[in-house]
């Protein structure tokens, strides 16, 4: 039986300054398999309150191009973020790695998204970190590991380690 194959891997970020490690150890893994990396960040969309008051003051029409024209911006500012971080993160790091990097945002709920977008990229497997910005176990995580079809790598974040 032959050892499974990684070549594309789903790399998954909040942008925040603890998932720091665990880009650098989808770095890491990519460098060392010639792997490709996937860097998806997700934007949660508006929830029921919000929509629920929006359509209280704005006729459809109105209310559709206004999402249309402010995902497509915000997606965008992300997009650049995202670029950003990743290149201040290949800065840091100070080598030069030979593997393909495309950054993705996509919006939904987090972890059906993060799942979805593991399916559409043919990930073989999914990089993210454990805990969330207030150092609580993520849901998120937990909710990918226990319903991923691929393997998941948990990165501990939020801790000195190297």
């Amino acid at each position: 039986m032959s050892l499974p194959e990684i070549k594309t891997i789903l790399y998954t970020t909040s942008l925040g300054e603890h998932t720091r490690p665990v880009f650098r150890h989808a770095v890491q893994l990519a460098h060392q398999l010639g792997a490709r990396v996937i860097m998806l960040h997700v934007v949660e969309p508006v929830g029921e309150m919000g929509r629920a008051l929006i359509h209280t003051y704005l006729p459809e029409d109105t209310i559709k191009k206004m999402h249309d024209e402010g995902i497509n911006r915000i997606l965008d500012q992300m997009k650049q973020r995202l670029e950003k971080y990743r290149d201040e993160e290949l800065k840091i790091l100070g080598r030069d790695f030979d593997f393909e990097l495309e950054t993705v945002v996509a919006e939904g709920q987090h972890s059906d998204t993060i799942l979805s977008q593991a399916e559409k990229y043919q990930a073989d497997v999914i990089i993210m970190g454990q805990e969330n910005t207030f150092g609580h176990h993520s849901p998120t995580t937990h909710h990918v590991v226990r319903q991923a079809k691929i393997p998941v790598f948990v990165v501990p974040t939020g801790k000195e380690y190297l």
